[in-house]
């Protein structure tokens, strides 16, 4: 079982769009971080990558099923040739 520092609500993480990213300020200075697919697949826990401070993300499940199913179906892109 984990003992989280807080738990937060995925309302208060920014959100980064490029990297798909929810960032939170951690006290070590650094920030929890947690992907938009990593929520999609049901994980709630939020971890720096400068301690061993964890938190739990408090978010709606539902909110993120429409991601995953975006992931699994990715369009692909036909090349144009142009001809001279």
């Amino acid at each position: 079982m984990s003992v989280y520092h807080d738990e937060i609500e995925i309302e208060d993480f920014d959100y980064d769009e490029e990297t798909e990213t929810y960032y939170y300020p951690c006290p070590c200075g650094d920030r929890f971080q947690i992907t938009k697919e990593e929520l999609a697949f049901g994980e709630e826990t939020a971890t720096c990558p400068s301690c061993s401070l964890i938190v739990k993300v408090i978010y709606d499940p539902e909110d993120f099923v429409n991601y995953e199913e975006e992931e699994t179906v990715k369009p692909c892109k036909e090349k144009k040739l142009a001809i001279n």
